[in-house]
């Protein structure tokens, strides 16, 4: 097996709730970003530019599917709401092939996947501390 795809495996099993919709976000900003660049590419690949768009909806599906109502009350129905926004953003550039509703989803995602990513950082420090720290003796 490829290394590095065993260590990139390994990162995803173990990783919190939290760090994972962080590399959803990371993924999902990645092909949107590929599938500008193609667009905006003087010979734009099409299908690349396609199959990008549609792994990045497949990634706001996962993030969909992850909400949870009960405990996220309206964060979670607004997110709901954000996502499927998105999504008909990302249909419209893939009927329209233009980048500018990529571009605009991709800097929404990027302002969430920060504001994910500061809950996990503030959630795992919390944890350390209610663990006792790090031990650094091993």
């Amino acid at each position: 097996m490829n290394p590095l795809r065993v260590y990139k495996q390994t990162g995803v099993k173990t990783a919190s709730g939290g760090r994972l919709i962080v590399m959803l976000y990371d993924e999902c900003i990645k092909q949107l970003r590929s599938a500008c660049r193609e667009l905006d590419a003087q010979h734009p690949k099409l299908d690349l530019a396609h199959n990008a768009i549609v792994k990045a909806q497949d990634i706001l599906a996962e993030l969909m599917i992850s909400l949870d109502f009960e405990r996220g009350g309206d964060i979670a129905q607004n997110l709901f709401r954000l996502y499927m926004y998105f999504n008909q953003k990302l249909v419209d550039a893939n009927l329209s092939k233009k980048s500018s509703n990529l571009k605009e989803v991709c800097s929404h995602m990027t302002t969430l996947r920060e504001a994910w990513d500061s809950v996990e950082i503030t959630a795992g420090a919390r944890e350390t501390r209610e663990k006792g720290g790090i031990n650094l003796a091993g």
